[in-house]
């Protein structure tokens, strides 16, 4: 398929900005100070090399996130809504980059995919040396009703400053970027459309496992047995993709595991991987491989 997207972020609904930068930092994360959304919602995100990020999400005001509910905010009503099913930890969607918002805008909508509105505002950034750039962003959400605790959506940034982020793309546990995002579902090919039309990419099911490609890091969808197999994790019995783990690439799994031990993280080795259980402020499984 053309036109690829890349991966862009990971939305991570969080307990609060402090319980998170505790973990990732305990993680030898390097989080990026606290910014406040102007819908209320805020995140201390962590960049990576292969220009991907998390973005730990937290409420910040939960007056503001109400009245942007009310004026139909799909960004701030769908992270509300996994909070109420879910609580207040997980990976609630996938972001993939654009250049054309309005275009995937229009494209969800035939479809039959739209996930509402259009979403476009504007924040502060602050970078470890004390400047600051205000980038603006442009949102495009695609949703299937099936799934009602997972969504996507394209960001567009608009009249984006050039600013220097290497400081913080550099991790103490040696991440580099990721290497896949792992969701559940008990059928995974009755997704193949839905999230072919999120990245554009192509799809491939083999033994229980969906895997979509992005112009960087697949997007897998495992079936209950085979996440179990990989990951240790049980699939509730609820229909719909959910958020499961993210697994980082770094480039010497021995010195990640040293430093995780130093730090008293829990974890544990599977399959060429290390895996590390959700805790407040992670979000969801975060699994290192080189």
């Amino acid at each position: 398929m053309t036109n690829v997207r890349p991966l862009d972020h990971l939305v991570l609904p969080v307990t609060d900005l402090r319980t998170s930068r505790s973990r990732l930092e305990r993680l030898g994360f390097t989080v990026a100070a606290d910014a406040r959304h102007p819908f209320g919602t805020e995140n201390a995100c962590v960049f990576l090399a292969d220009r991907t990020y998390l973005e730990p999400l937290a409420i910040g005001s939960p007056g503001d996130v109400a009245s942007a509910m009310r004026a139909g905010n799909q960004f701030v009503a769908r992270d509300d809504a996994f909070r109420f099913r879910n609580g207040v930890e997980g990976l609630s969607a996938i972001v993939m980059g654009t250049p054309d918002a309005d275009g995937d805008h229009a494209a969800f909508r035939g479809a039959g995919l739209s996930g509402g509105d259009q979403l476009s505002f504007s924040r502060v950034m602050k970078f470890p040396d004390g400047t600051e750039i205000e980038p603006s962003f442009r949102l495009s959400f695609a949703s299937d009703l099936r799934s009602p605790d997972f969504f996507a959506f394209t960001c567009q940034r608009v009249n984006m400053p050039p600013s220097d982020r290497s400081a913080l793309e550099r991790h103490d546990n040696g991440a580099t970027g990721i290497a896949r995002v792992v969701l559940s579902e008990s059928e995974p090919a009755a997704f193949t459309g839905y999230l072919q039309a999120v990245t554009q990419g192509a799809a491939e099911e083999l033994g229980g496992r969906l895997t979509v490609r992005t112009a960087n890091a697949p997007v897998e969808v495992l079936d209950p047995a085979a996440l179990k197999t990989e990951f240790g994790v049980p699939r509730s019995a609820e229909r719909g993709l959910r958020g499961e783990a993210v697994v980082f690439s770094v480039a010497d799994l021995a010195a990640t595991e040293r430093l995780l031990s130093a730090n008293s993280v829990k974890f544990m080795r599977s399959g060429g991987m290390i895996l590390v259980p959700r805790e407040p402020g992670q979000g969801t499984l975060f699994a290192f491989s080189e």
